[in-house]
């Protein structure tokens, strides 16, 4: 007879507690949630006139005196319940702002509208799949003895993609301090499409906004190198955002023009330091905007937002590039689970992290994500909805609205988060189960009649 694990024991405990029934409700309202946070506490909803309780909750009758609630940590790798959740709201979001909808006008789908890429510049030759990899004529050595080439066809999933020809060659401080510095560098970005559109139209650079606005959407995504790049949706409006028409110079030629200029001309430069030098910091060669269709039913828009909610959900452990916990210590990076090019560029992290000339980036905070500081959705105040509009209009979908003329007294406290190991086989069957049934759903709307 199989003995049972401790998980199957403490799993067999929580379905013979009288309250599991309610236990069960709470975590299918979580959707199965793998880390949800643990509240105390009570609400108490008055009538704002007479002053008459109408509604009363308090955890003291929940099972273990505590409510369940999402941990919503958008990454697949730390909880796939939430990511889903998180991916459909970020799909949601993305596609408002190409189609409407959601209080976004359904106008913009007329509009100047692309879907950019902007990528890393090279920091060294790394070996390619799905081609000859780095093949030379001439063939030749590095300064370190290493060949210069690579004849060999990798198949995508080959351990060797990514990594550098010769690490010795390989620019590991350039590439931890341009990540230090994207963000920044999409700003500039920015700034520069407008200033180059109004240019173009003959205004001057500080009237742009008088007569368009730019709006997007942009994702980060980590590449076989480990250097992230960048794909972003970007909309062209009137000064009044998404319901005003943009001006008639406002087109999508133009448009395309300027984002290719300004992605080859605008840099950052680094502070200086003696170990590393002043850098000045670029976008990649590979630079792509296409224009995004507005005939047919938007196809198109559908596939770029989920696109970018399929990469909002990946966690540097997903992509080999990077951890998806802070390093504490030094030692944390000899025993991360990475290749020993994201382990050299996480030390190099690491040692920049020291220097006086660097202390404002932090560096050593953001170890595991190798340099890079920023979100990875951002987006524009008037490009579409928010997260929390999203999360008000699913509250309201299930009924919890607040009442109106009411007064709400509420005391709550964090006491903790996690399950349990039977808690946690019980929960991922939950969120197994409900993908599922998802799943199913999908399949029969799509299904033809």
């Amino acid at each position: 007879m199989r003995q049972l694990s401790e998980a199957d024991r403490d799993a067999i405990r929580i379905a013979q507690d009288p309250k599991f029934p309610r236990w069960l409700e709470q975590i299918t309202a979580t959707g199965g949630c793998a880390h949800p946070v643990h509240l105390s506490g009570s609400t108490t909803v008055l009538d704002g006139v007479t002053g008459e309780i109408l509604h009363r909750y308090d955890t003291g009758d929940e099972p273990g005196e505590r409510l369940l609630i999402r941990c919503r940590n958008r990454r697949a790798s730390i909880c796939s319940a939430c990511s889903r959740l998180h991916a459909g709201d970020t799909y949601h979001l993305v596609r408002a702002g190409l189609l409407g909808g959601k209080n976004v006008s359904t106008t913009v789908r007329t509009r100047p509208r692309l879907f950019v890429t902007l990528t890393a510049p090279s920091f060294g030759p790394v070996h390619r799949a799905g081609e000859l990899c780095r093949p030379r004529r001439d063939g030749g050595s590095c300064e370190h003895g290493r060949p210069l080439s690579c004849g060999t066809v990798h198949a995508p999933d080959a351990s060797v993609v990514g990594q550098p020809l010769c690490p010795d060659c390989y620019d590991y401080s350039g590439h931890v301090l341009w990540h230090a510095h994207a963000s920044k560098l999409w700003d500039r970005f920015v700034i520069d499409v407008r200033r180059r559109l109004a240019s173009s139209a003959g205004l001057v650079q500080s009237r742009f906004a008088h007569h368009a606005r730019l709006s997007f959407a942009r994702v980060a995504e980590y590449q076989k190198r480990a250097a992230v790049h960048i794909h972003a949706v970007v909309r062209l409006d009137g000064p009044e955002g998404p319901a005003d028409e943009p001006p008639a110079w406002g087109t999508t030629d133009r448009l395309i023009d300027a984002v290719r200029a300004s992605a080859g001309r605008v840099s950052v430069y680094t502070p200086y330091s003696p170990a590393v030098g002043e850098l000045a910091l670029r976008w990649g060669a590979q630079i792509d905007a296409r224009s995004l269709q507005a005939d047919g039913d938007g196809p198109d828009d559908d596939v770029v937002a989920a696109y970018v909610a399929k990469y909002v959900t990946k966690g540097a452990d997903e992509t080999g590039a990077g951890i998806d916990r802070k390093v504490v210590t030094r030692d944390d990076i000899d025993t991360a689970p990475v290749s020993a090019h994201v382990r050299t560029l996480m030390h190099t992290c690491w040692r920049l992290g020291g220097l006086p000339a660097y202390t404002p980036l932090h560096l050593r905070v953001w170890v595991h994500t190798l340099g890079y500081r920023g979100h990875i959705l951002t987006k524009s105040r008037a490009y579409s909805t928010t997260y929390a509009a999203l999360r008000a209009e699913r509250a309201h979908h299930v009924g919890n609205l607040d009442i109106p003329e009411t007064i709400t007294d509420a005391h709550w406290r964090y006491v903790g988060s996690g399950h349990t190991p039977g808690a946690a086989l019980l929960a991922a069957g939950i969120a197994e189960d409900i993908s599922t049934n998802r799943e199913i759903a999908r399949e029969e709307r799509e299904a033809p009649r």
